[in-house]
């Protein structure tokens, strides 16, 4: 037979170890979170999941067509 925990608390950790355990998920929660956010920022400045009026191919030579350009006056 299994013995009730005397803490009190379902997943036998004390205060303290609860405590911890929350700070570190609560940390690594945020991290991943703010990993996330810019991940999906970066993936929309790439390809906007909505395309425009002429699709993704004409977006994609536009920029190609302005990154292209600034480079080259950079260049001369």
């Amino acid at each position: 037979m299994v013995e009730p925990n005397k803490g009190g608390s379902l997943s036998g950790l004390t205060e303290s170890e609860a405590r911890e355990f929350h700070s570190i998920f609560m940390t690594s929660f945020v991290v991943f979170t703010a990993v996330a956010i810019v991940a999906h920022i970066l993936a929309w400045m790439w390809r906007p999941w909505l395309p425009g009026p002429t699709g993704y191919k004409a977006a994609a030579l536009d920029g190609a067509t302005h990154y292209a350009s600034l480079v080259l006056s950079y260049l001369t």
